[in-house]
């Protein structure tokens, strides 16, 4: 699955047990996460039932490429 939804667009629950948005993930990954586990250890994604995290992935991921994207232009 991909995910494509724009930073810029309005904010997204990816987790809706522990009240966690794609925003609060890109933040991280923008503060040095380079992966979801890095991302729990400031967030408690994926931490309850573990349905959303293939999206908080996807949303790490996406982070990272758009980072990198970023910073070789």
């Amino acid at each position: 699955m991909i995910l494509i939804y724009h930073y810029h667009s309005r904010t997204m629950y990816v987790c809706v047990c522990c009240a966690v948005t794609d925003r609060q993930i890109r933040d991280a990954v923008s503060g040095g996460a380079v992966s979801l586990s890095d991302v729990q250890s400031v967030f408690p994604v994926g931490m309850c039932c573990g349905r959303c995290e293939d999206v908080a992935r996807n949303v790490v991921d996406e982070s990272l490429r758009e980072l990198t994207c970023s910073r070789g232009s």
